[in-house]
């Protein structure tokens, strides 16, 4: 197996480009959807559990169809971003990055989720009872006790979207420079005769990337109760 060429580089930083906007975007809609679901009660709850999860079990091009749906040129949502701001998603690495967003949002929201419920409300009332308001009581105790759920939650996604194939491809299709991640890349290699070495790379470097995220989720979860294990997964 020869080195990386700078076609492969150029995947490779196009995954993690791609993955990276996907989880910082995503990060505060899956924290609210997180607290929402920890320390709310609502008619629709179990509805609303179900849908954030969702992408967890139906097939990913069934979720690559609906952005379809909704962001394609015919959409209601990707005619409403053409019309008023210029912004086509089809075909574009921005597209892509909505893709791993969403099959990332399950992964992010349950590891958030867990944090948020292991906090000790005793603390909360306590400062409550101090005279400290709801946004410092939030600001002090509630987001630092959650943090390492939150950082978990961001490197699984990560990890997930690195990893996303079908709902990027039925979305934004192969193109090469613009929508080739990882995942595309290796499955474009397979389909090519000698191409071999290059799907050996190619899998090495995804699976390096993938396995040193789900480690690094791992230990962050494992603080999320000092002194007993919290998987995520």
């Amino acid at each position: 197996m020869t080195g990386f060429g700078n076609e492969e580089w150029a995947i490779v930083l196009l995954s993690l480009k791609v993955s990276v906007i996907a989880v910082t975007v995503m990060l505060p809609v899956a924290f609210a959807l997180a607290w929402l679901l920890a320390r709310h009660r609502f008619p629709g709850k179990l509805l609303l559990d179900a849908v954030v999860h969702l992408p967890l079990v139906v097939p990913p091009v069934v979720t690559g169809w609906l952005l379809l749906l909704l962001f394609g040129a015919h959409g209601p949502v990707g005619r409403w971003l053409e019309s008023w701001f210029g912004v086509t998603l089809l075909f574009r690495w921005t597209g892509a990055a909505l893709a791993a967003a969403i099959m990332a949002m399950p992964l992010m929201v349950r590891a958030m989720r867990l944090s948020i419920e292991a906090i000790d409300r005793r603390l909360e009332t306590a400062a409550q009872t101090l005279g400290a308001g709801t946004i410092r009581v939030f600001l002090s105790i509630s987001l630092p006790l959650s943090l390492p759920g939150i950082l978990a939650g961001l490197v699984l996604g990560f990890a997930r979207s690195i990893g996303e194939f079908g709902a990027t491809i039925t979305f934004v299709s192969d193109i090469p420079g613009e929508t080739r991640t990882l995942p595309i890349a290796i499955y474009a290699a397979l389909q090519r005769p000698g191409s071999e070495d290059s799907v050996m790379r190619l899998a090495f470097m995804s699976i390096l990337l993938s396995l040193g995220a789900l480690m690094l989720s791992e230990l962050l979860a494992r603080r999320i109760e000092p002194g007993k294990p919290a998987h995520v997964l």
